[in-house]
């Protein structure tokens, strides 16, 4: 293994990279599609990506092309989530699978049963492991009546996570939390937006016909997951503020999740447009004013740099990337943590003040357009191989205490302060 890790130092020489994931398209959330994303990139860069993640259905096969190899494993449908899928253990599988063709170095991105085999499977083989940190499970479990296993999940989490030789987090603000709570070796990787896809350039005039909305009728949306950890109920109070003083204005939701049916039955007058991809997304999100997200429990937000390429005027707590992206009365609004009242007046008072809602707008766009992916991609490439060369020169405990270094051109999205 030494012979494939002396040429390893440079991110340009190409690597054999196994890459485990529980969710990918065509399932559709955050992290499926930067994954998805992530993966293309490095084949881009002429790196060979060994895919492993669970079969979605029975009688599908294994991808294969250029810088591409897929290992399907078992997996269960995640109970409440149609549609994705967590993966069985198969660390007996993947030691095999490893020890005939050992990749230069395992990316695990989830902390399910088939990542958790991933690493124990990898430490076993002395491979160079990298993580990445998506989903916030300590706080989902307060949503889903499971509160009393947050102690648990947060202690399986950490030991997770410190059992890989590099742990990536998509915000500075998640860096330092990590850290505080005994994170070792955290290191950003932020995620990139579209700017092509994602413009205000696509907003349809037809589309908000459709809507029962002329031009100057005020569009409120919300894109994402309709479940309860988005924190839902708080766009339906800051809509009611806003339409209390403009009758007209409309309510759009665009997503699918455990909470439509709840939220269709209630909110009978608001617009339900379903998942949309693409195209049609960019459309409906450009197509709308002003971008509710009231979301507590996201690692990033996606959908928060996806609004803002749109044109859209985003208001969020302070948190994930909103409190990377957003400068507050600038390109957006950003309000206190869980401060209700405080999101509901700056809604209000954005609906109410037209003027400074364009200008809001009108600089949204323009201040993600350094977010590009390819920024992204070169981060991520970098960063591995950067895990290769420190395992190669230091000692384990010496490795806990460094942080791999960032290219200069992506420092404001890939490094930041250390934690």
């Amino acid at each position: 293994m030494d012979g494939k890790l002396s040429d390893a130092s440079s991110p340009a020489t190409p690597l054999h990279i196994a890459l485990v994931t529980e969710t990918y398209p065509p399932e559709v959330n955050g992290v499926a599609l930067t994954l998805a994303r992530l993966v293309t990139g490095l084949r881009q860069r002429s790196h060979d990506v060994q895919l492993i993640r669970p079969r979605q259905t029975k009688l599908e096969a294994p991808a294969r092309g250029p810088g591409l190899t897929e290992v399907l494993t078992p997996g269960l449908p995640i109970p409440g989530y149609p549609g994705l899928r967590f993966g069985l253990p198969a660390r007996r599988a993947l030691h095999r699978l490893w020890s005939q063709n050992p990749p230069d170095i395992v990316h695990v991105a989830t902390e399910g049963p088939l990542g958790a085999a991933a690493v124990s499977a990898a430490r076993a083989l002395n491979l160079p492991i990298s993580s990445g940190f998506h989903t916030n499970f300590q706080a989902y479990s307060h949503h889903y009546r499971l509160g009393w296993l947050r102690g648990l999940v947060t202690r399986y989490m950490r030991r997770f996570h410190n059992r890989t030789d590099l742990t990536l987090v998509p915000t500075v603000e998640m860096a330092r939390e990590l850290a505080a709570d005994g994170y070792r070796n955290v290191d950003v990787l932020a995620r990139g937006v579209d700017t092509q896809l994602f413009s205000p350039r696509r907003r349809s005039q037809e589309l908000r016909q459709s809507w029962g909305a002329t031009e100057n009728t005020l569009v409120v949306a919300y894109v994402g997951r309709l479940a309860p950890e988005k924190n839902l109920s708080l766009v339906t109070e800051a809509f009611d503020a806003i339409a209390s003083r403009q009758p007209g204005a409309r309510l759009l939701f665009v997503g699918d999740g455990p909470s439509l049916t709840f939220l269709r039955q209630r909110h009978r007058r608001h617009i339900f447009a379903g998942m949309r991809l693409g195209e049609e997304l960019a459309a409906h999100y450009a197509s709308a004013d002003l971008f509710l997200f009231p979301s507590l429990t996201e690692t990033f937000g996606n959908v928060v740099p996806e609004a803002l390429a749109s044109g859209l005027a985003v208001v969020a707590f302070d948190r994930a990337a909103a409190a990377d992206l957003i400068e507050d009365g600038s390109n957006g609004r950003t309000v206190s943590a869980d401060d209700r009242q405080a999101f509901v007046m700056a809604a209000v008072n954005l609906a109410n003040d037209p003027a400074r809602l364009a200008t809001l707008r009108a600089r949204a766009s323009a201040s993600v357009a350094p977010l590009t992916w390819e920024c992204i991609h070169d981060c991520f490439a970098h960063k591995l191989s950067a895990v290769l060369t420190t395992q190669r020169a230091q000692s384990k405990s010496a490795v806990t205490q460094r942080r791999p270094s960032t290219p200069p051109a992506c420092d404001r999205f890939c490094g930041g302060d250390p934690p």
